[in-house]
């Protein structure tokens, strides 16, 4: 059981150890690519998005597990550092998880990823409060997030990655799922879901209410360094500004914002300005009517 302060932001996920080797191109299968650059830093699509939230807002809290081995311990110092409360993350007799990462001169990659721990997460003795904000994805168990789903009494969102089928009851469930334009073909129950939104990568974001379109919000051109940990930048980015109240407009491009940050830097876990400097500077481009947040 966690007592310390609530957070801007709780997610429920993934932490990792990313693996990632740069070269100039992506090899084609059975090919040999030379003169690449290797690199070992923090990933895992719940542990970026707790740091980016951690960053944006000043704090946030992991569910999750590590291996008790020299990765999981470099990992859970790498999250408290970035202001994430790691009570609730536990230490497993399991393999750290572990991404093997390439990606190209232009930012793409491929991922394989070794779950280990991430396949060990469990909510017990986790509570949530009333006015707490979840974020879940795909990469731990299936019942887990259904398990968060059922138990968090307040503002539930769902970054639904990797793409599966999803239980009708966690889709009834969820305040907002999140996806990519991949992922949002291959889980057809999105169009029916209350609230989506998708990205587009250079084409933008939107979000649908049933289908239909209700916001849009255009991409930041900017040079591409690495693409491994924007969408997980931008899901936090979403739920805080969706959470303190602006239109759907406006905090789809604060998260582009956000977004566009964490696609010109290497880091799968970037820097960030507060999360009021992109509300700042995004102020202009939409002046829709202000939508609140469920709490």
């Amino acid at each position: 059981m966690n007592d310390s302060p609530r957070h801007a932001l709780t997610v429920v996920g993934s932490i990792n150890l990313d693996i990632t080797a740069t070269g100039a191109r992506l090899p084609s299968p059975g090919e040999t690519i030379g003169d690449a650059v290797l690199r070992h830093q923090p990933g895992g699509k719940g542990a970026n998005q707790a740091v980016a939230a951690a960053r944006l807002a000043g704090g946030s809290r992991m569910i999750g597990a590590v291996g008790d081995d020299d990765s999981g311990r470099a990992l859970l110092q790498a999250l408290g550092d970035a202001g994430v409360d790691t009570g609730d993350v536990a230490s497993v007799d399991a393999p750290t998880g572990t991404a093997l990462v390439l990606v190209d001169s232009h930012g793409e990659n491929q991922i394989v990823v070794c779950p280990g721990a991430n396949q060990e997460v469990s909510l017990q003795g986790v509570d949530f409060a009333a006015d707490e904000a979840i974020l879940c994805q795909l990469e731990v168990g299936l019942a887990v997030v259904l398990e968060a789903a059922r138990r968090a009494p307040g503002y539930f969102a769902l970054n639904a990655a990797p793409a599966m089928s999803l239980p009708t009851e966690l889709l009834d469930r969820c305040d907002l799922v999140i996806v990519n334009e991949t992922e949002y073909a291959m889980i057809p129950e999105l169009a029916h879901a209350r609230l989506v939104a998708v990205t587009y990568g250079k084409n933008g974001s939107a979000i649908y209410e049933r289908g239909q379109q209700l916001a849009s919000a255009a991409a930041l051109p900017v040079p591409v360094a690495n693409t491994v940990g924007a969408g997980d930048a931008f899901c936090a980015a979403l739920v805080l500004a969706l959470r303190q109240g602006l239109a759907y407009e406006h905090a789809l491009a604060v998260a582009s914002a956000v977004g566009a940050d964490a696609v010109g830097d290497p880091s799968s876990q970037p820097a960030f300005a507060p999360l009021a400097s992109y509300v700042e500077a995004t102020r202009a481009e939409s002046q829709a009517p202000v939508r609140a947040g469920r709490s």
